[in-house]
């Protein structure tokens, strides 16, 4: 794979992704735990690794991203998107089940012999702006979520349009200030997990996270 293509990806990037921990399910069901904090963390854990990578802080941070898009963002995002469907949180079940899959793709794009040389740069920067779409679409949903939900599909949002950018116009800078972005993503959406965990267990509000509904 280049390494324009190595750099232009980073979420969730991505993708990302990341619906609100006290998000209150349509029909939540008796004995399913809230899987939003869950499917939040893998999503900044994920976004942070290859966001260093991104920003040029640390280089080597994307190849353990790789890794870490299938078994963490990828697969455990999925799996919690999920178990959304099954709390009739649609919002959720569409935001993590899509993000997971984002990051499944990344790791496919990384390591499958030559797809990545393929696509080129034109090809990443196109699979990256329908992400961006997609994000921006999401975030008009995410307003009736919470504030530290939407804060993240702002977030996203614009690292998704860097990053297009970065890679479509041939642009490092804009790769490096959508790394850059991305930490920012990552650390809104970590926050929002460790609120949804804590909450959760404290059973009480410990943690804001400014609903708007």
């Amino acid at each position: 794979m280049s390494a324009t293509a190595e750099r232009a990806i980073a979420p969730s990037t991505t993708p990302a992704t990341a619906p609100a921990p006290d998000m209150a399910p349509e029909t939540a069901r008796a004995g399913v735990a809230d899987p939003g904090p869950l499917g939040l963390a893998a999503f900044a854990l994920t976004t942070m690794l290859l966001s260093l990578a991104n920003a040029g802080i640390v280089t080597e941070a994307g190849a353990t991203a790789v890794a870490m898009a299938l078994f963490y963002g990828g697969l455990t995002q999925f799996a919690a998107g999920l178990w959304e469907f099954a709390r009739g949180n649609t919002f959720g079940a569409t935001a993590f089940t899509s993000y997971g899959a984002f990051w499944l793709a990344f790791w496919w794009l990384r390591t499958a012999p030559g797809l990545a040389e393929d696509a080129g740069s034109a090809g990443v920067g196109f699979f990256l702006l329908a992400w961006t779409i997609f994000t921006a679409l999401m975030t008009v949903a995410a307003a009736k979520t919470n504030g530290a939900t939407l804060t993240v599909f702002v977030l996203l949002t614009l690292t998704f349009v860097a990053l297009s950018i970065g890679d479509l116009a041939g642009a490092a800078g804009a790769t490096q200030a959508g790394g850059w972005l991305g930490l920012a993503t990552a650390a809104v959406a970590l926050y929002t997990a460790w609120a949804g965990v804590t909450n959760a267990t404290w059973k009480r509000d410990v943690l804001p996270v400014w609903p708007r509904g």
